[in-house]
């Protein structure tokens, strides 16, 4: 076997670096991998090479759960040119959207004392979908571009996107909740 613990997740994939995936192409690269790789096809190895098909599947497994979604794939592209989008040190946020997330955390909240808690979890839910969707699409086109201000755009986006998926999280739970 040999070891790429040193690619990239695209370099890994054999996809090119870029932010709109062919799905269905990354499952199928990855059955692959794994296919390759799987430590139950080295049991009778060295424990060398058994100790590398285990970090060859967490790695391909790793790659995978951030590329198949659209945040961390956002994220890790961010990463590859450079770009901190947890920098602990920058807490600013635009006003207009921290509004948004205070209107719409409001609205979760009032979900459960309301007449209709079903009807207004799936609009806020779809609300939300929209959101993030509309985020999805203006990160594509801001990873595809090369500059500092496209860059600059994307990370904000990005950081948008936590706030949104994390909602997201909150308002399905929720709509499991009631049902």
């Amino acid at each position: 076997m040999q070891a790429d613990l040193g690619k990239n997740y695209f370099e890994l994939f054999e996809i090119p670096v870029d932010f709109q995936l062919d799905l269905s192409n990354l499952s199928s690269r990855y059955r692959e991998l794994q296919r390759r790789i799987h430590p139950d096809r080295f049991v009778n190895a060295t424990n060398q090479e058994r100790r590398l098909s285990m970090q060859m599947a967490a790695l391909v497994n790793e790659a995978f759960q951030t590329l198949k979604d659209p945040l961390e794939r956002g994220r890790y592209m961010l990463g590859l040119r450079g770009v901190d989008v947890n920098a602990e040190t920058d807490t600013t946020m635009d006003p207009e959207f921290l509004m948004e997330q205070m209107v719409l955390r409001e609205a979760l909240s009032a979900v459960r004392g309301s007449d209709e808690p079903g009807e207004r979890v799936t609009a806020l839910a779809h609300d939300v979908a929209s959101r993030l969707d509309k985020n999805i699409a203006f990160l594509k086109v801001s990873l595809g571009q090369d500059s500092d201000g496209s860059l600059k755009r994307a990370r904000t986006l990005v950081r948008e996107m936590q706030f949104l998926s994390k909602l997201q999280l909150e308002v399905e739970a929720l709509e499991e909740e009631l049902g």
